[in-house]
């Protein structure tokens, strides 16, 4: 009954322990990002493989103020990343438009028109992420946070 006992316990112990292990993969790919953008900085989406694994990478860089607390970075970090993974996958909609202003001003005897030229710029997206879990997360020499997001593409 004892070596039952024991024997039970030993699994359930390595089975917990088995079960909050993080990924392998993904500590590899976490340290290869972190290599990849220390050697040349780099903010966006990109698709990276493995082995077994595609996977989509949404870097963010976001300057570090002290007003603002972890939590609210954390959040700030993962709408860019889910934004970015967005527009990576579901495309964009970009609409151009430009306002010109002219006024006529009389100086004495001579008309000088001055031209304002106002260019609006609105860039919409729809569409829906899920699935963006946060990989790792570091500070750079700049102040600066750089948060990194994947998502495994299904094959």
């Amino acid at each position: 009954m004892k070596k039952s006992m024991f024997l039970l316990f030993s699994l359930i112990c390595f089975y917990s322990a088995y079960s909050q292990q993080f990924s392998s993969n993904k500590v590899s790919l976490a340290n290869f990002i972190t290599r990849m953008y220390n050697s040349k900085p780099f903010e966006g989406v990109k698709v990276m493989q493995d082995y077994d694994n595609n996977y989509l990478v949404s870097v963010v860089i976001l300057t570090l103020d002290s007003s603002k607390s972890e939590s609210v970075l954390n959040r700030i970090a993962s709408i860019k990343a889910k934004s970015n993974a967005n527009l990576f996958i579901s495309g964009s909609a970009i609409t151009s438009e430009s306002i010109i202003k002219t006024t006529d001003e009389k100086i004495k005897d001579t008309v000088k028109t001055k031209t304002e030229v106002t260019e609006i710029i609105k860039e919409t997206a729809n569409g829906f992420v899920q699935g963006m879990e946060l990989l790792t997360s570091f500070d750079t020499d700049t102040k600066q946070r750089v948060f990194v997001f994947i998502r495994e593409l299904t094959k």
